[in-house]
C-alpha cells in the first residue's frame, strides 16, 4: 500500500500536511491523523514530529495502481498512452513521496524511469525490422503489464463482493437430539444408599437366629448376578437380594453389583427421582 498523497488535477490536491502547517478538515470529520488517531484540532502547546501529522489524501498500491488510476481518470486510452501528460502527473507524485520517504519511493521511481525511457525512445525515428516492417510500439510492453493488472485488480474485487462467512452471513448450526433407546439418569450416591437401607430394613423384618460360619465370594456372587441379568432386558435393583438368606448374603450381593458396575459390566438406572431402580447388563447381545 502507497503512502497517502494528492495528484495534480484531483479535488484534493493538496501537500502533506505537518503539524505546523494550516490543514482543513477532511471528509467533514478529522484534520489529520496523530499516530493513527484522528485530530480534530491542531495542537498549541504539544511539539509533533513533521511525519507524525498527515492530511487525509488518496492512497495507491504500487506503481501500475498510480499509473492506471491517472490514465482512467482523465479517460485516456490505455491501448495509445499520451506519455508526456502521464509522466508529469506521475513525476509530481513521485517527488511528493520522495521528500517523505525515499525507501517506499524506490520502486515508484523506478516506474517514472522506464516511462522517461519510453517516452525517450518514441522521440527516436522507429526501428525497422529485418523484413523491412515497422518496429513494435515501446508502451507495448508497458500497456500489456497494465492490462494485467487492471484484470487482476477487478477479479480481486469482484471475489471481495461475493459473501464470506463470518463477515456476510452466519452459518445455521441446529443440533437434534435423536435416540433410539430410552436415555435414564445417572443414579446418586444417595438414591443407592437409601436403596440399600430399604433392604436391609426389609431384611431384619425376616431375619432367623442362625449361628452358622459361611465363606462368601464376592466373585462368585458377581457370577450369579450375572447369570440372573442374562437374557432379560432389566432387573429391579431390589429383585437382586434374597433376604431370606441373611445378612451377610446381602452384603456380598451389594459388593458385586458395585464391583461389577465399577468394572462396566452392568449398569444401574433410573428413570426419575424416586422412581423404582433397575439394573442391566452393559453389553445387550442382539
Amino acid at each position: 500500500m502507497g503512502p497517502p498523497a494528492t495528484l495534480p488535477g484531483d479535488a484534493a490536491d493538496a501537500p502533506l500536511a505537518d503539524a505546523g502547517a494550516d490543514a482543513r478538515p477532511v471528509d467533514q470529520v478529522a484534520l489529520a491523523r496523530l499516530y493513527g488517531e484522528p485530530l480534530f484540532r491542531l495542537p498549541t502547546d504539544l511539539y509533533i514530529p513533521p511525519d507524525a501529522l498527515e492530511v487525509f489524501l488518496e492512497a495507491f498500491e504500487g506503481p501500475l495502481d498510480l499509473l492506471l488510476y491517472l490514465i482512467r481518470k482523465q479517460n485516456f486510452n490505455i491501448l495509445d498512452i499520451p506519455l508526456a501528460d502521464v509522466t508529469r502527473q506521475y513525476l509530481a507524485y513521485v517527488d511528493q513521496i520522495r521528500q517523505r520517504n525515499l525507501e517506499l519511493a524506490s520502486e515508484y521511481l523506478l516506474m517514472a524511469a522506464m516511462l522517461i525511457e519510453i517516452k525517450s525512445r518514441m522521440l527516436l525515428p522507429p526501428r525497422r525490422t529485418d523484413d523491412g516492417g515497422e518496429g513494435t510500439d515501446p508502451r507495448a510492453e508497458l500497456v500489456r503489464r497494465l492490462l494485467e493488472y487492471e484484470q487482476i485488480k477487478l477479479a480481486a474485487a469482484r471475489l471481495d463482493q461475493l459473501p464470506v462467512i463470518g463477515r456476510d452471513f452466519l452459518r445455521a448450526q441446529v443440533h437434534i437430539e435423536q435416540s433410539l433407546k430410552p436415555r435414564f439418569p445417572d443414579v446418586s450416591v444417595a438414591d443407592l444408599q437409601e436403596a440399600w437401607a430399604d433392604i436391609l430394613k426389609r431384611a431384619r423384618l425376616t431375619q432367623h437366629h442362625r449361628i452358622s460360619r459361611e465363606q462368601l465370594s464376592v466373585r462368585e456372587h458377581m457370577s450369579i448376578v450375572l447369570r440372573r441379568l442374562g437374557g432379560r432386558r432389566f432387573v429391579e435393583f431390589h429383585e437382586l437380594f434374597d433376604p431370606s438368606r441373611g445378612t451377610p448374603v446381602l452384603v456380598v450381593t451389594f459388593l458385586a453389583l458395585l464391583e461389577l458396575s465399577r468394572e462396566h459390566l452392568l449398569e444401574i438406572t433410573q428413570a426419575e427421582a424416586y422412581a423404582p431402580i433397575y439394573v442391566r447388563l452393559s453389553y445387550q447381545p442382539t
